[in-house]
This record gives structure tokens, C-alpha cells and sequence, in this order.
């Protein structure tokens, strides 16, 4: 099954987001299962203009929030499943892109223009892979975060742990913060490795658990994001040996990202089952959210 278009392999549902891909098997897929390919093929398009309105948005953007930080980031341009086997698609870009093309008021345009020249709606624009974490305490409630108004997106809104899966981190000492990242550079298995550590250390950083709490994640599919034109994020499933009680006693102490939130909130199991159906709460939940619960309830149903 190859999803390289997009409006090939999306699901409709909410407004705001659509599903990319969804793990098709009980339990979600592990690190074992995922692969990589990584090229400049899978990078994003770009239209001669392009440079200076990225750079147009990048400094009004900064104006409004100077702690905003420019870093290379993994495109997303497809996944295909193979049997077993699930592969990512992977190009490099950057967070002042997505904030230039995808952010922008121009996104719209972008989305005709890469549909008309590529039968492709995404082809002109950054898309950076992002990680969601659905968390499971062990007295069986999921975990979320309710967002701080300082944060670039979704201020003031619930969400799950998440940021994304870093090159850099993939690089380690062996290239200096800034330096070019070249495709070349990051292997395939390193790559594989960092999606799904990524997913952890955000978990680490949040809402301060410590990794031994934590279990190995679970892929549960990919969110599009339909309010930042598409971008795309993946799900995973962690559970935690922790009670509420005793993550709560740790979200307090504070992270290292601790100022990305406000308030943790537990929800029970059950609940979150029926989110969906609960209007008011569920327009409480920012994309992403919306999207890992979405899969969580599809792919995991009543099994714990």
C-alpha cells in the first residue's frame, strides 16, 4: 500500500484533521517494524519567490515571539506499508520554513499551486514530521497538557506531550548546532531510532518522568493537521509504571520544557474512548490531540 499523495491517503473527519496513515494491526507498530529512506527527492518544492516571503514571515514571526528558533527538521513526504514493514519518506527543512510556508497566510495558494504543478497539495510546502505521545498512567487514565498562551501554536489549548524528531539529535558531537545537515549524513537506522526516542524524550521534558516509567512507543499512525495546511505528525502509544498521583508529584517539580504548559490534566480511559462525542471537551483538544485520540480509540478500541 503506497500513500505518496495526499489526497489519496486521507481519511475526513474533523475539520480540523485528517488521517495520513493508520496502523493497521492490533497494538500499533514497533521500532522493529519501521524503516527509512531518506533523500532529496522527498524534499519540498520551491517557487522563485519563495525566499524572500519565508523570510518576510520568519522576521514578523520573531518580532511577535523572539524565543522562536530556526532548526532542520524531517519532511514527511510519504509512507508506504509493506507487509509488516512500514517506511517513512523522508526529506530535510526547517522550522523557519514551516513557519513560512505552511504558517503563512500564503499556505492556501501554495497548496493550489503544488496540486496544479504536481498533482500534489503539500509539494511547495515545508511539512516538518512532528511526534504525539498518547500517554497511559498505570490506574488506567491517558494523560494531556493544557498549552501555555506563549507557545507558536495552539495557545491556551489542550494537547498531548509531543514536539518532533530532531537531525541534530541523529548527528549527536559529530556536527555543531547551525552547520549545514546534509542526507547523506544521517543513517537510515539512526533516523528509525530517533523517531521514536523523540517521542520520549518530549514525554521526559513535559511532564519530567523519568525514561525508566516509560515503555518502549508504539506507532499508531499519522495526523495531518488541518489548520497548519497539512502538517503532519506521527501517534504513538507509551505507557507509564506511574500512578496519576505520582506523574502529577513529577509535573510539578517542572521539566525542562516545563514552561510549554500551564496544567496537567488526567483523563480516564473510558473517557477517552467517547471524547469524540463530548463536543464541548473535544474543541478543547488542538489538532494533534484530536488526532492521537483518534487513533488511539481506532487502533486500540476497548483493549488496554
Amino acid at each position: 500500500m503506497d500513500m505518496p499523495q495526499r489526497e489519496q491517503s486521507r481519511q475526513r473527519m474533523d475539520p480540523d484533521i485528517s488521517l495520513m496513515f493508520k496502523c493497521p494491526a492490533f497494538g500499533g507498530i514497533p521500532e522493529s517494524h519501521v524503516r527509512v529512506e531518506l533523500s532529496p527527492l522527498y524534499d519540498r518544492h520551491s517557487l522563485p519567490a519563495d525566499q524572500a516571503q519565508i523570510d518576510s514571515v520568519w522576521a514578523a514571526r520573531c518580532r511577535q515571539n523572539p524565543w522562536l528558533f530556526d532548526g532542520a527538521k524531517f519532511r514527511l513526504h510519504s509512507v508506504k506499508l509493506d507487509g509488516s514493514i512500514l517506511t517513512f519518506h523522508l526529506g530535510l527543512t526547517s522550522y523557519k520554513d514551516f513557519v513560512g510556508t505552511n504558517l503563512a497566510e500564503t499556505a492556501r495558494q501554495l497548496q493550489e499551486q503544488g496540486h496544479k504543478d504536481f498533482g500534489n497539495s503539500q509539494a511547495y510546502l515545508a511539512e516538518p514530521l512532528g511526534v504525539g505521545a498518547v500517554l497511559h498512567t498505570a490506574d488506567d487514565n491517558l494523560i494531556f497538557l493544557r498549552r501555555s498562551l506563549c507557545v507558536g501554536e495552539a495557545p491556551g489549548k489542550i494537547d498531548v506531550p509531543g514536539g518532533h524528531p530532531e537531525p541534530q539529535a541523529v548527528l549527536g558531537n559529530d556536527a555543531s548546532v547551525g552547520s549545514l545537515i546534509r542526507h547523506q549524513d544521517l543513517p537510515p537506522d539512526l533516523v528509525v531510532g530517533e523517531l521514536f526516542s523523540s517521542v520520549l524524550r518530549e514525554i521526559q521534558d513535559e511532564v519530567n518522568l523519568q525514561p525508566e516509567t516509560l515503555s518502549r512507543p508504539l506507532l499508531l499512525g499519522i495526523v495531518r493537521n488541518e489548520t497548519t495546511a497539512g502538517r503532519c505528525s506521527a501517534e504513538f502509544y507509551v505507557r507509564c509504571s506511574l500512578s496519576s498521583e505520582e506523574v502529577k508529584q513529577r509535573y510539578a517539580l517542572g521539566g525542562p520544557e516545563a514552561q510549554e504548559s500551564v496544567s496537567i490534566i488526567f483523563v480516564s480511559r473510558e473517557d477517552v474512548l467517547s471524547m469524540e462525542q463530548k463536543v464541548e471537551w473535544w474543541n478543547e483538544l488542538c489538532p494533534s490531540a484530536k488526532g492521537a485520540v483518534k487513533l488511539y480509540t481506532e487502533v486500540l478500541g476497548v483493549h488496554p
